[in-house]
């Protein structure tokens, strides 16, 4: 990982300890997102045949973890990362909890949407965050998992009006995001191991 240039050698490593701190923070949390969207991902595509309360559950839960792991993120951000785009992103993800809860009552159709306003609006955020970040290293997964989410977004919106839509392609969406969690997780763990 390269030093940014105004970073003053206080620990003896080579990079500020807060700094530091901040990338093995943001490592662990990576890989806790990877899991846990592997996870929801297959109990998903398991009870997913139809809109039912576990589905709804887990659509809901979904966000709401978003949310949790943005405040873990903002906890320990400390002065290294941006926290303005961490306040959009735990907004965000809070509305689509909402939003989901309410569109599972008028069908997969609804809640396709609403998951795709979120893919579309949580992607460019996270585009945003992770450009801001590139400094700590490991970002550029991150940075393609932005762009793609809003791709996706805008495919789920299209599918929400096609015959009979299906759930299915949320939990890929989420496969997706999870495996970009733990390409950033590994990477982040390599750099740290270059400046030791």
């Amino acid at each position: 990982m390269t030093r940014p240039a105004d970073t003053t050698h206080v620990d003896g490593t080579g990079t500020h300890p807060e700094a530091s701190s901040g990338a093995t923070s943001l490592r662990t949390l990576y890989f806790i997102r990877f899991g846990f969207a592997v996870a929801w991902a297959v109990l998903t595509v398991a009870l997913a045949t139809t809109l039912n309360p576990g589905v709804v559950a887990l659509l809901v839960i979904y966000p709401l973890f978003d949310v949790a792991a943005a405040v873990v993120d903002y906890r320990s951000s400390g002065t290294t990362r941006p926290k303005a785009p961490l306040y959009l992103n735990m907004t965000l993800s809070l509305l689509a909890a909402i939003g989901l809860a309410l569109a599972a009552t008028s069908g997969i159709p609804g809640v396709l949407r609403v998951w795709g306003l979120w893919a579309i609006t949580a992607g460019i955020v996270q585009l945003i965050v992770a450009v801001l970040r590139h400094r700590l290293g490991g970002q550029w997964a991150m940075i393609l998992s932005g762009g793609i989410s809003v791709l996706a977004g805008i495919s789920f919106i299209l599918m929400a009006g096609m015959p009979n839509p299906s759930l299915t392609g949320i939990a890929g969406y989420a496969t997706l995001g999870g495996i970009f969690f733990l390409i950033s997780a590994i990477r982040l763990h390599q750099a740290a191991r270059r400046t030791r």
